[in-house]
């Protein structure tokens, strides 16, 4: 096992990730902008280092000064989390040949997948099912019109590089498609360099299901179940549960056969999510694409399978073999998303009171405290509630109890909405599906 590694990202996945190394004995160094300086990841750290200003751009975006914080603290290895940097084959190809451990798979699996086109090319060829769609980069608008009449709307237009949920969105006619294809590539340039945009069928009425894969360090491929992620506000999943409510067993079955096989086919080593659409009146799966990270949802399965993912990552980038031999998920487990809401002009916020909620099958996931101060700089997630039970009713209730003992004053939170979502017939019956938040908020 290596003796140090530098944690790439910030917040709360920044502070999981420093969690487990040192819980193994491993040096964890952070990095951090100035804007974060007083956030508890820095602190937890047993060492941290100041790579830029605010602008992600300048810090969490700048491979160089990853490198360069890397070197200067001799790290051994370099986990990137999830999000920013997590799927840049550019920086894992750079820490790699710098003779460093590189938390994730080999640069070229990394490569094959980040982009969502050439992602979903290959997983055709491997024999999954993919939704009607484009086979390569939409260069324009005027391009995109034409193909969503050859697809047939409604239709989703998704930046091709990165995750996130960042730029997609569904178009129902020509005219939404202009302007959600305008914003997609205005995004897709903005957070991931590059403007890609391909086009797929939307399927109403469908679940976001995505399952959770380790590829080992020899080379075999295990799932460990999978996660229902259809709650998603602008496609940005705020809430997960496993297993999934809307997925019958020999479904579930296909879908994990379908994982691993999508994981093989790349060589994927550690851990990733292989994501599926799925119409639960067909019992159909189509694939989205392949994260080759940890995901936000890794918390959930964590909870129900007794697994530390981080532990699993380090041992296979370090080539060593898995600390488990058991991965039969056990009870049920919900996660949310606790997000400050900002205005639309957003302003600093100090966090005047922080009390989470304790108990029995509670965990929380925070990447502030009392104090901190919420910027407009980053994502908005302050933390993640995630709850397991012996089964869903027990889950939900604990789910109940916890939401209503989380108190966070000074920011504006999505608290409320979270309850509402817990009352809400669909969810707490487990029909729901991706537009189940539109409904919420009365568009259809």
């Amino acid at each position: 096992m290596f003796e140090s590694v530098l944690v790439a990202n910030r917040g709360e996945i920044a502070g999981r990730i420093v969690h487990t190394a040192r819980a193994m004995g491993v040096k964890a160094i952070a990095v951090y902008a100035d804007a974060d300086a007083d956030l508890p990841f820095v602190a937890e750290a047993d060492e941290a280092i100041l790579i830029g200003p605010a602008d992600p751009a300048r810090s969490y975006l700048n491979v160089p000064a990853i490198l360069e914080a890397a070197h200067r603290t001799n790290a051994q290895a370099v986990h990137p989390g999830c999000g920013y940097l997590a799927e840049n084959a550019d920086l894992a190809r750079a820490v790699v040949d710098r003779g460093l451990h590189w938390i994730g798979p080999p640069p070229l699996t990394v490569a094959r997948m980040s982009d969502k086109i050439n992602a979903r090319n290959l997983m055709k060829e491997a024999g999954l099912p993919v939704a009607p769609g484009v086979w390569e980069p939409v260069p324009d608008v005027e391009t995109a019109v034409e193909e969503a009449e050859r697809i047939g709307y409604p239709v989703m237009v998704k930046p091709a590089a990165g995750a996130g949920g960042v730029g997609l969105a569904a178009a129902h006619d020509e005219t939404t498609l202009r302007a959600a294809y305008a914003m997609a590539r205005a995004d897709a340039e903005h957070v991931f360099g590059q403007g890609d945009i391909l086009l797929e069928r939307y399927v109403a009425g469908a679940r976001h299901v995505e399952v959770q894969i380790l590829g080992l360090a020899d080379g075999a491929v295990v799932a460990l179940g999978e996660r229902d992620c259809s709650v998603q506000l602008g496609r940005q999943k705020i809430a997960g549960e496993t297993p999934s409510p809307g997925v019958a067993a020999p479904l579930r079955e296909r879908m994990l056969a379908a994982a691993v096989h999508a994981a093989e086919t790349v060589g994927h080593r550690g851990a990733g999510t292989v994501e599926f659409l799925v119409d639960p009146a067909a019992q159909e799966y189509y694939f989205l694409e392949m994260n080759t990270r940890l995901t936000t949802e890794h918390p959930i399965t964590e909870l129900v399978t007794g697994i530390d993912l981080v532990e699993q990552q380090f041992r296979v980038a370090a080539g060593e073999p898995v600390s488990f031999t058991d991965a039969a998920p056990h009870g049920h487990a919900i996660e949310f998303r606790v997000h400050a809401e900002h205005g639309s002009a957003p302003s600093p916020e100090e966090i005047k009171v922080w009390e989470e909620p304790v108990g029995d099958g509670i965990r929380i996931d925070a990447g502030y405290a009392e104090g901190n101060t919420v910027t407009a700089h980053y994502d908005s997630l302050l933390a993640k509630l995630s709850v397991h039970g012996d089964d869903r009713a027990h889950a939900l209730r604990r789910a109940r109890a916890a939401l209503d003992a989380f108190r966070i004053e000074g920011p504006r939170t999505n608290l409320p909405f979270l309850s509402a979502l817990l009352d809400h017939p669909e969810f707490a019956a487990g029909t729901y599906d991706t537009a189940i938040v539109e409904r919420m908020n009365g568009h259809r």
